[in-house]
């Protein structure tokens, strides 16, 4: 396992898929390495990719207004992440063999944060990290534990501005989430 450092260095030199000839950033991730709740979406977008943050377009404003509803800041007291580091193109789905390429660096910031709690945002990352056939529609805010982490999936804030009609069925997961943070006595309480 890599430091923190390294881990960052070896992800802004990765060539080890074809989206590092596109990238203007590697988008590594955001927030607190100290947190016990941890985000992790599919991969950057345009405006992700020109910032080398995630979330920070359209979709990132409506994150960063659902964190607020449950008192978490992605600058104090969660880390956000994505499956792949380098956008794919058109803002396609990742390919599966970017994400193979890609997600050891996922799995190593993981293992770093020891996060109490992982939020897939998204179907991708649910597929990725919680089942492969995962269903957003049928699954979203239940939770499963794996390897003593609990983790759960809700909708891409993506697909909430596309699909307003979802957002009361996100705003009950983010209740969820908030009872989680709290009964399992995360520091994102404080």
């Amino acid at each position: 396992m890599m430091d923190w450092r390294d881990l960052e260095q070896a992800c802004r030199e990765c060539n080890r898929c074809g989206l590092c000839a596109t990238r203007k950033n590697v988008v590594f991730g955001v927030g607190n390495p100290k947190t016990d709740v941890m985000f992790v979406g599919e991969g950057p977008g345009e405006q992700e990719d020109l910032k080398g943050e995630p979330f920070v377009g359209p979709a990132g404003q409506l994150l960063d207004d659902m964190l607020s509803i449950i008192d978490l800041d992605r600058k104090k007291n969660c880390y956000i992440a994505n499956i792949v580091k380098c956008r794919p193109p058109h803002n396609r789905d990742p390919l599966e063999i970017e994400q193979d390429a890609c997600v050891e660096y996922l799995y190593n910031q993981i293992e770093l944060i020891q996060p109490k709690i992982i939020v897939c945002l998204g179907r991708i990352a649910a597929m990725r990290l919680i089942r492969e056939d995962y269903r957003i529609t049928k699954e979203h805010g239940q939770w499963v534990e794996k390897d003593g982490v609990w983790m759960t999936a809700i909708y891409h804030p993506s697909a909430l501005l596309r699909d307003v009609t979802k957002r009361p069925e996100t705003f009950e997961d983010l209740l969820s989430l908030r009872d989680k943070i709290q009964k399992l006595h995360c520091n994102a309480c404080v």
